[in-house]
């Protein structure tokens, strides 16, 4: 039976979460109205509230994203894609590869600023070539969803993750001696980038020269270098991921930021009043009405219904685990949902005998931050990518992406959590 507390918890949750998956707007206000309700009710306190945050991913996240959008502002990016472009032949190899790059700058830029980097690219080259644009945009956001789940700053669900498992940066290419997160998607990869080939084959227009972009400055790419090899070498000094990476990711934007205001202050200006306040708000929130699931006791008791249901079956607990997050990730930000399946995974792998959830933990990522992908609601890089294709005046519609998107996640999910049940199991 509900007590009054669990009652009023989970109320507030699925209205939240109702809320958040009919509308992309306002989630932050949306997350701390929930909150503010719970408090008002006596189930939470100011002192929880504060506590529940974890504040070295915020900062992690608010440095990694002034850093981010300082490089764009340096159009290195621009750069190495357009010379991807003049070294293809065809127009499907071209476009592949400026996925593959989208992908490997979404390893370490949030997924919505690579796409606002590589999108402009691809809607050139279409317009010259006088084709759709479409099937471009879709591969570009994809691309840039899988890869950004292979590195502790790729994206903020990764943030999320790692704070839990408490990994650091170096932790997702190699945890207790095993091959991590990083070579579990890029086993992914390989065939997703296979079902991109046999989409993109049938463009075999001779490739149109862009004029090469000019870069503005390559400090910005430098600082996020330097933000990579510091977050490397944290965790000789900060193993329990409490504190030293945020703290380098603020130093290094603030350090940014000064840079910037002294070649050119309106465009310090610029980076700072574009800055994702709703995002980090958003964040924040989600980590505090978690803890709200946690303390009225409804992540307990959602682990033990999931352990009834698969018994000690191990495979089937993780294929459960892996293909549900994929289907709601589909439909509903993976955000809140990473934030309030990874306690329910620790307590399921508890009871099921085993020495760590990490089995379990990496198939959730995995299902979850893939499955963004099928949809073009299930991740904010697509909703960004199908809006730049109505403002360049094309209109794409959920088939029109589903098509691309189902059988590129289909693929990945499949290929990398096979990786990690051969590997972790």
């Amino acid at each position: 039976m509900l007590n009054l507390d669990k009652f009023i918890v989970l109320s507030v949750f699925c209205l939240v979460y109702l809320f958040l998956i009919f509308s992309k707007r306002y989630r932050g206000r949306s997350v701390w109205c929930g909150i503010l309700c719970l408090t008002v009710a006596g189930v939470l306190d100011i002192t929880t509230v504060i506590k529940a945050i974890n504040w070295n991913v915020i900062a992690i996240f608010a440095g990694t994203l002034i850093v981010a959008d300082l490089f764009i502002y340096s159009r290195v990016p621009a750069l190495l894609s357009d010379i991807l472009i003049d070294k293809s032949k065809t127009v499907g190899w071209a476009i592949i590869l400026v996925c593959a790059v989208s992908g490997a700058v979404s390893a370490f830029v949030e997924n919505v600023a690579t796409v606002l980097i590589v999108a402009p690219i691809a809607l050139e080259l279409a317009r010259r070539l006088g084709v759709s644009a479409k099937p471009f945009l879709i591969g570009i956001a994809i691309s840039s969803n899988l890869q950004g789940t292979s590195t502790l700053i790729g994206d903020p669900p990764s943030m999320i993750f790692a704070a839990h498992e408490k990994m650091t940066f170096n932790d997702f290419f190699v945890f207790h001696w095993k091959p991590s997160i990083f070579f579990a998607i890029q086993a992914g990869a390989i065939p997703a980038f296979g079902v991109l080939y046999l989409l993109f084959r049938k463009y075999r227009q001779p490739i149109v020269q862009l004029e090469v972009e000019k870069v503005k400055s390559w400090a910005p790419a430098v600082l996020l270098i330097i933000m990579i090899f510091a977050l490397a070498f944290s965790s000789k000094y900060d193993p329990g991921f409490r504190w030293l990476g945020g703290t380098e990711c603020m130093a290094l934007a603030v350090l940014g930021l000064m840079w910037s205001a002294a070649k050119n202050r309106q465009e310090a200006v610029k980076v700072i009043k574009s800055y994702d306040w709703s995002t980090t708000v958003f964040l924040a929130g989600v980590f505090v009405l978690v803890e709200s699931l946690t303390q009225a006791g409804i992540i307990d008791s959602i682990a033990v219904w999931l352990s009834k249901m698969v018994g000690h079956n191990k495979f089937l607990a993780f294929s459960c685990i892996v293909w549900a997050s994929v289907l709601f990730s589909a439909f509903i930000d993976n955000v809140p949902y990473l934030t309030a399946m990874l306690p329910v995974i620790s307590r399921l792998s508890i009871s099921m005998g085993m020495q760590d959830d990490y089995l379990f933990a990496f198939g959730l990522i995995i299902g979850c931050c893939l499955g963004g992908n099928v949809t073009p609601i299930g991740a904010s890089a697509n909703i960004v990518s199908i809006s730049l294709l109505r403002k360049s005046g094309e209109h794409c519609s959920f088939f029109d992406f589903v098509k691309i998107g189902l059988p590129y996640t289909i693929a990945a999910t499949a290929a990398g959590s096979a990786f990690v049940w051969f590997v972790w199991s």
